[in-house]
């Protein structure tokens, strides 16, 4: 608990006093607070960091964990363009907020500008200002600013934009990701040219094999760019009739329109483990049901009763509601029922689709009763909304349910990374991510800088058991999670598969294929041994041999920075 005092609580706050502030903020009524305060106080349902951290507190911070920024004009100093919107980022970040940008609206490097008679700087240069502005300015809650820029597939640029961060110190304000249409891939795979374009003029067509290799050999090498099918991002949307997405938040589970706000939560399922002789999980659902309703309940109160950074910020989360709400301590609970290192496989796949298709019913089910309260977000148009590809895989009675009363909020799920909140709840396992590591160092930021910790897994201390970690967990495996979740899930999910040191350039290539594929709406990999630094290392293996014990073996030795593994060679 200590982090969570650093992270979340004002000066000399206990934790119960941390519940009564944040269950007070977010009531309905004086019986939502007990209800609401009982569930933070047993952490079965956890807000995200900003929500917890501003509350009710006396800190001007905003409860959203994220935004994405208005279109990027392609002008330097006009309303609307490149300074405009890195003013609005700064002041969204100093308020806790990190942020997302497209910018495939910028023109190329070395485009003719003609009204001044030189030569665009090009999105590249461009990002550097947004960059400068996130070191410079300190977010709320000991963090810095976070930020994610999406380049679309297309653009004149993409290859300076796939190389620009194949390095340990440029632009470290960023994650970066790759925005892929179908038409793309669906070059790729018939082998015709694709086009490189701009403002309706095509710069050049190129070989789609070899501007995907050299995506995936950046990513390969360093993490990054990450992937996202931006075409199925549009098509999927709820809100498909009224808005156009083109960039995530900084982890990629929402992604979000122009102003859109991000608002996450999740429910930590270790806490509906049936403490019976078999371990079993409370699969009447029950309790789950019901905090998931008081949850639920409490966040849409958020978006009236949070402090917005952006007038904009406000009037789009207010017209559209978006909710955010998934899971953690995933791993370590199915793994808990099952009785053994089950990451990945049939079983732990059956339970996921059965705790997610819960969630989610009960979510959509929570929001059209709450609109008969207090009224459907504005932007509904229930004919429209209905078709959304979406909710067309919802039961046929919610739908009939929408479609009589309306909904409350245009979308419920998201599944985010959840790395602190799921360390201060004991360091249950994160999101639907397997286990790291049964011990870990991790990396936190404080106020007076970084700090290592030694964490214990969940599984391991509470309950008396080891689940796959990560460095044990199969290509396979780590993508039928991924495309499971996602079938149950409106906005996106936040997951990185983790791949060994050894795997095959071939193999590598395929999982983005096979997300894309099996319906993924973006893809992440960290491949061990790689050239980007971890912020977990595992601390699972025995120390390497000292320098005079390597000498004399007469090999030469080092440490994987992800497994922990001495490598001698």
């Amino acid at each position: 608990m200590n982090l969570h005092g650093q992270k979340y609580r004002g000066p000399q706050e206990s934790f119960e006093e941390f519940a009564n502030r944040v269950s007070f903020a977010l009531s309905d009524d004086p019986a939502h607070y007990h209800q609401f305060r009982m569930r933070l106080m047993e952490q079965s349902t956890m807000p995200a960091g900003r929500v917890q951290a501003a509350a009710g507190s006396l800190r001007n911070i905003t409860m959203f964990n994220c935004f994405v920024s208005g279109d990027i004009e392609d002008s330097f100093v006009d309303d609307g363009g490149i300074m405009d919107r890195a003013k609005e980022a700064a002041t969204t970040m100093r308020m806790g907020g990190g942020i997302g940008y497209g910018f495939g609206t910028l023109r190329p490097e070395g485009d003719l500008i003609r009204k001044l008679g030189s030569r665009s700087s090009g999105p590249i240069m461009f990002m550097g200002i947004f960059n400068e502005v996130c070191r410079a300015t300190a977010s709320a809650g000991n963090r810095r600013g976070a930020q994610m820029g999406v380049m679309p597939i297309w653009h004149p640029d993409i290859e300076k934009f796939i190389h620009m961060k194949q390095n340990q110190d440029k632009l470290t304000g960023f994650n970066i990701s790759v925005g892929i249409t179908n038409e793309f891939m669906d070059c790729l795979k018939t082998g015709r040219l694709f086009p490189l374009q701009f403002g309706g003029q095509v710069y050049r067509t190129v070989n789609a094999e070899n501007l995907w290799n050299m995506l995936m050999r950046s990513t390969y090498d360093w993490a990054e760019p990450g992937v996202l099918f931006m075409d199925r991002i549009n098509d999927m949307n709820n809100l498909h009739y009224c808005e156009t997405i083109s960039a995530t938040n900084p982890c990629g589970e929402q992604p979000l329109p122009p102003y859109g706000a991000c608002l996450l939560g999740s429910q930590n399922l270790v806490k509906y483990l049936v403490k019976r002789a078999d371990g079993s999980f409370d699969w009447d659902m029950i309790k789950f049901e019901e905090d998931l309703i008081c949850f639920y309940r409490a966040m849409d109160n958020v978006i009236d009763k949070s402090t917005y950074p952006l007038p904009q910020q406000e009037v789009e989360a207010k017209k559209k509601r978006r909710v955010g709400i998934g899971i953690t301590g995933t791993a370590n609970a199915i793994e808990a029922v099952v009785g053994n290192a089950c990451y990945g496989e049939d079983t732990f796949l059956d339970h996921l689709r059965y705790i997610l298709a819960r969630q989610r019913d009960v979510l959509y089910s929570a929001s059209v009763e709450r609109a008969k309260q207090k009224g459907s977000f504005p932007a509904l148009d229930k004919k429209q909304y209905l078709d959304g590809m979406y909710i067309q895989t919802l039961p046929e009675d919610i739908r009939a349910k929408i479609a009589k009363h309306g909904i409350r909020n245009s979308h419920l799920t998201s599944i985010a990374p959840t790395g602190t909140i799921s360390l201060t709840a004991d360091n249950v396992s994160s999101g639907i991510e397997p286990v790291f590591a049964y011990e870990a160092d991790r990396t936190i930021l404080l106020d007076d800088g970084p700090m290592s910790e030694r964490c214990y897994d969940y599984g391991v201390k509470f309950l008396g058991m080891k689940g796959k970690r990560s460095a044990d967990v199969t290509v396979d495996e780590h993508l039928a999670v991924l495309t499971t979740a996602q079938q149950y899930v409106d906005s996106s999910v936040s997951k990185t598969c983790n791949l060994p040191q050894d795997v095959g350039w071939e193999q590598f290539k395929d999982v983005y294929i096979r997300a894309f594929e099996g319906g993924a709406k973006g893809c992440t990999t960290y491949r061990a041994g790689g050239k980007r630094e971890a912020i977990l290392t595992s601390a699972d293996e025995p120390e390497p041999q000292t320098p005079q014990e390597e000498a004399a073996s007469g090999q030469t030795c080092y440490i994987d920075p992800v497994t922990g593994r001495r490598e001698c060679e």
